[in-house]
């Protein structure tokens, strides 16, 4: 796209200015001199409800998730520059650039607006910190669960009007081709996740229309491709890496075949090819089909997905303290970009995790005292866990329908009930609830308290030393 060739010249213009900027305040504390590495986990819409729903599916009550145990706590305001509930785009681009951009925008300034055309939208490229890692030597990479060019991982690597332009975000990757991020100097270390089909051409099953093919161009520029997760497993060390390992996004983690690595195993894929970098590295993690399952107001492959996203989070701590043991060298942030509208319902008694004998936080309500469902007012039984909006809403009285049970609410495909009906299934919304962070290593004490999301960035930053 013509607004590419600018979007590089303003990139580079605003790196060169934005590497020497000194205005957190939190820079000024004192730290181990050595660049420390950061390692940014983003579960995608894992809002408080999700997160407390996931811990009493997977360890019960009274359990406590990794999330959980990490010292360092903060609530994040989410809101984008033009709406009270933000969309993927501006909130990790908050996070990445310290910059509030309008819904549906990649890392650009709040000018910049959604358009289905780039070139009638003004803005400016916002510095992420990706791209001061890059220009400071350190290790960069990206993991995610979704496509590697969805909006989550592009806001880190990627600047364009519009989080729908796919084919466009990927082209910022490839070194020496038309559209590449000069900020990224020889390109991302490692990228890894879905969406193969924005890297190859249509006459190779992709949806590129310019006949390029990017993995080939990016194989070319000294990149060790990897398609499954036994390649990934034998990739060798000290090499840039890419690894696409679905057309689209990976699969739920509860559908994952052999196949496809998990969160969990690209993650520590990810630190062994980063740690060896002298100068330290910049790694973001994305569980990203915790949003997808919500949209779908599928709690049970929500669930599933938060807990192999704090599987991987737990896998991370345990594998940098072999290095470093106190982590005086590793920042470790966890955060989510928005929540969606799951909520807990009623005085449900305390259920235990969720096994194969019992639903858990899964089935329905059943009263505290008596044990016995509790009813709604036409008489019926109800489940722990709704949604605020989404598609499958009784049309009529309840009574009108079969009475729910607890092997059909526990399934795996069910979709939790509605109160606002909004279209078919994948149409429930984000929500605009604060969300929650915790962080552990050098500089964690910085994230405590309300804070705005651009103000992670500054933290990060500073922490980092970028």
């Amino acid at each position: 796209m013509n607004k590419l060739a600018g979007i590089a010249v303003m990139i580079s213009a605003i790196l060169a200015s934005g590497c020497n900027s000194k205005n957190d305040n939190d820079a000024t504390k004192p730290g181990n001199s050595q660049p420390t590495n950061v390692i940014f986990f983003l579960g995608d819409g894992m809002g408080l409800n999700t997160l407390t729903a996931a811990r009493i599916y997977g360890v019960g009550e009274e359990g406590s998730l990794t999330i959980d145990t990490l010292p360092e706590t903060a609530f994040i305001k989410t809101f984008s520059h033009d709406a009270q509930v933000t969309d993927s785009a501006p909130s990790m681009s908050a996070y990445m650039t310290g910059v509030k951009s309008n819904n549906g925008v990649i890392s650009m300034n709040s000018d910049a607006t959604y358009e289905s055309d780039c070139s009638k939208s003004a803005g400016k490229p916002a510095t992420t910190l990706l791209e001061l890692a890059k220009a400071a030597g350190r290790g960069t990479g990206i993991v995610t669960t979704t496509r590697v060019t969805h909006a989550t991982p592009a806001a880190t690597y990627a600047h364009l009007c519009n989080r729908d332009l796919e084919n466009e975000i990927a082209v910022q990757l490839v070194q020496g081709g038309a559209g590449f991020n000069p900020a990224l100097k020889k390109g991302v270390d490692v990228v890894l996740g879905g969406g193969s089909r924005h890297f190859l051409p249509l006459a190779d099953k992709g949806k590129r229309e310019d006949g390029r093919n990017l993995i080939n161009e990016m194989k070319a520029n000294g990149y060790q491709f990897v398609s499954n997760a036994d390649e990934l497993s034998k990739a060798a060390s000290g090499k840039p890496l890419l690894g696409l390992f679905s057309s689209s996004h990976l699969k739920y983690d509860l559908d994952r075949p052999a196949s496809e690595p998990s969160l969990t195993q690209m993650t520590l894929a990810a630190i062994k090819q980063l740690k060896s970098n002298k100068k330290g590295y910049f790694l973001m993690v994305e569980g990203g089909r915790i949003d997808h399952a919500l949209h779908d107001t599928n709690a049970k492959r929500a669930l599933h997905d938060t807990l192999a996203f704090d599987n991987a989070i737990k896998a991370t701590i345990d594998e940098v303290k072999k290095s470093d043991p106190e982590l005086k060298n590793t920042l470790i942030v966890v955060t989510a970009d928005h929540d969606h509208t799951l909520v807990l319902n009623g005085y449900a008694k305390r259920t235990g995790k969720t096994t194969a004998t019992n639903p858990g936080v899964l089935g329905l309500v059943k009263n505290y005292e008596t044990g016995e469902p509790s009813k709604d007012s036409d008489g019926m039984p109800y489940t722990i866990l709704g949604f605020g909006n989404g598609y499958n809403r009784v049309d009529g009285p309840r009574s009108s329908v079969a009475p729910l049970d607890d092997a059909t609410v526990s399934a795996n495909d069910y979709h939790q009930e509605v109160v606002v009906k909004v279209g078919e299934i994948g149409n429930e919304t984000h929500g605009g609830t604060d969300v929650f962070l915790s962080a552990i290593g050098q500089g964690a004490d910085r994230f405590h308290g309300s804070l705005d999301n651009t103000a992670v960035f500054a933290k990060l930053k500073a922490v980092a030393k970028l």
